[in-house]
């Protein structure tokens, strides 16, 4: 007792500052009752505060059963797992025959009170679901080296809730620990929990596991869904909802017990997936039963059903191009889900390309240097001979798998970005690696021209700014502001004494702005133009336009004449009237414009 009175000391509140604070436990200041003792409300300063706030003070009654064991124990595990989701332990009292703990004061009350309330709406029992589902998942499987705990008391009477209708586990006296890298946590105990949450299998071999906590947490959705309790008390009686509950979902018959007000709220979609993993929850066996982090998993996919039905359609049209190109197929159920996935990146395009799209949703294009078509200037080799895998252990991770293009003689590239994010600037990297490393730290810089333009550009190559660890190089050669989602680039790439491996060419958004030049004699074309026009001078900018370019989605063809006279083709699918007696048909010609 005194020693562990010295271990949480900074824990401590003097009962004269209890006494003051809850009027000499006055029962005006008493805002719950349990199997306990009563709960008041009260101002103290705390550990977590040196000024005065709202608390919640527990003062343990000894007359129903609980005493120093469960008391000592609450204060242990609040004080070591701190979560979010789980209430906090602001400090205690044992003094003067009295055990009081002090919690923050969560204003919301439990969630039993709120079980019937018809301003409970389905999105916010979702969330306090989510919260809670969190709360647990976290004792369950706890970051570091703590030990997994059992709570052992899941019901919605231990969910509380704060000013901001977040979620809180609390009641951690009948808790269990275990421990935290085993699959499974057995624990053999006598009687815990209260009837109705209580995991059937217990009551038959008197062992708790993880899946008796989810058992209860399933009973809990339940209570969520018909807006009761689990169970009442009638004439002496005791009568259990749960399995008419489980009756109902077997017989697609939830319509008659989910509480009448939340019907018209609900999105199926919503409510499917929120009764299923309730009802896995409930499963006999426990190995059949989801892990908590499962559990949060679909409540989400829940809530963002019911907030947002059309996201994922939303979502799968922005993609839709994005998607078509990935083999094999994606498999996820939402648009969050989605996102995840190309967050991470994918590979398109039968291997040639990688994308990935960033959280301000732009995109990075990674293009495979055998999808650029490199074309040596040399007759004496093949594009077949300079395309080949890297020898060893050489393997790049931005683009895996991929041959390099093994570069000395100059080559022509072909660079087609197909995915780009439109209005934003680009830094267009060549990513390579000498083939001998002994020539890194040497004299040789990267020559090249982009077609269109007259200059050709020197790049000085230092590994210490442009060699990553694994010792391959990321090179900037242009940065462009792209104004639609594709782009055209052609590379001369001039001789060069050490041999360098190119994986590829990445298109990588960029932070710093680049602006075209404006002419204002041209930026109508400009504008029009459907893939983004690269030029540093007018002249550049009518050499372009002298070999003619698409405009207004590929629907016109437009160029200049060495007088400066424009010339406009128009599609003739556009030019003619719909007759619908005489419908057109029209045949795809490579040859055409």
């Amino acid at each position: 007792m005194a020693s562990f009175v010295t271990e949480f000391k900074h824990l401590e509140i003097q009962l004269e500052d209890i006494i003051s604070a809850t009027n000499n436990f006055d029962e005006s200041k008493v805002i719950g009752r349990g199997g306990f003792g009563k709960v008041y409300a009260g101002e103290l300063s705390h550990s977590q505060s040196e000024e005065k706030s709202l608390v919640a003070i527990k003062r343990l009654d000894r007359r129903y059963g609980q005493g120093d064991t469960e008391f000592f124990k609450e204060i242990r595990m609040l004080s070591c797992y701190r979560h979010e989701n789980l209430i906090s332990l602001l400090g205690f009292c044992c003094q003067g025959g009295e055990m009081i703990l002090i919690y923050e004061h969560a204003s919301g009350g439990s969630l039993d009170c709120l079980l019937g309330s018809t301003d409970l709406t389905w999105t916010q029992r979702l969330r306090i679901c989510i919260d809670a589902a969190k709360g647990l998942s976290f004792l369950h499987d706890p970051n570091g080296t703590q030990q997994r705990v059992l709570h052992c008391d899941i019901k919605s009477a231990n969910i509380l809730l704060d000013k901001n209708m977040t979620a809180k586990v609390s009641d951690f006296g009948l808790s269990k620990m275990g421990p935290a890298n085993q699959q499974y946590s057995i624990l053999i105990t006598s009687a815990v929990g209260t009837p109705g949450y209580c995991d059937p299998l217990y009551m038959q071999m008197y062992t708790l596991t993880k899946e008796s906590d989810v058992y209860s947490f399933g009973v809990v959705l339940f209570e969520v869904l018909c807006g009761r309790l689990c169970f009442e008390i009638s004439n002496g009686q005791l009568k259990v909802y749960v399995p008419l509950w489980r009756k109902c979902y077997e017989e697609n018959k939830l319509h008659e017990i989910i509480l009448q007000d939340l019907r018209q709220q609900m999105d199926p979609s919503s409510m499917k997936t929120f009764s299923d993993i309730a009802s896995q929850c409930l499963r006999n066996a426990r190995e059949e039963r989801p892990t908590m982090s499962r559990v949060v998993e679909e409540l989400e996919i829940a809530l963002e059903s019911q907030e947002f039905p059309d996201l994922r359609l939303e979502v799968l049209t922005k993609y839709e191009d994005i998607l078509m190109a990935v083999d094999p197929l994606l498999i996820y159920k939402t648009g969050k889900q989605l996102k995840e996935l190309l967050s991470k990146g994918l590979i398109i395009n039968e291997g040639k390309k990688w994308l990935s799209v960033n959280d301000k949703g732009e995109h990075t294009e990674r293009i495979y240097i055998e999808a650029c078509n490199p074309q040596s200037f040399s007759r004496y080799y093949n594009q077949e001979e300079l395309l080949r895998h890297p020898t060893g252990d050489v393997v790049n991770s931005r683009f895996p798998g991929g041959r390099c293009y093994f570069y000395e003689i100059g080559f022509k590239a072909r660079v087609r970005g197909e995915y780009l994010t439109p209005h934003i600037s680009y830094t267009l990297n060549l990513v390579f690696r000498y083939k001998d490393q002994r020539d890194v730290n040497e004299y040789n810089p990267l020559r090249y021209k982009i077609d269109g333009e007259d200059e050709t550009k020197v790049f000085m190559i230092y590994p210490s700014t442009h060699m990553r660890e694994d010792g391959w190089f990321i090179v900037p050669l242009y940065q462009f502001t792209s104004q639609h989602t594709t782009v055209d680039l052609q590379f001369q790439f001039e001789y060069r004494r050490a041999i360098l491996q190119v994986a590829g060419i990445e298109f990588q958004p960029s932070e710093e702005k680049v602006q075209l030049p404006v002419f204002e004699e041209y930026q109508h074309i400009v504008d029009a133009a459907s893939q983004s026009l690269f030029y540093t001078s007018l002249y550049e900018l009518k050499h372009i336009l002298s070999k003619g370019i698409h405009l207004k989605d590929y629907k016109e063809w437009f160029s200049l004449n060495e007088k400066g006279q424009h010339c406009h083709m128009i599609s003739i699918k556009d030019c003619l009237i719909p007759n619908d007696d005489f419908p057109s048909q029209y045949k795809s010609d490579e040859d055409s414009r």
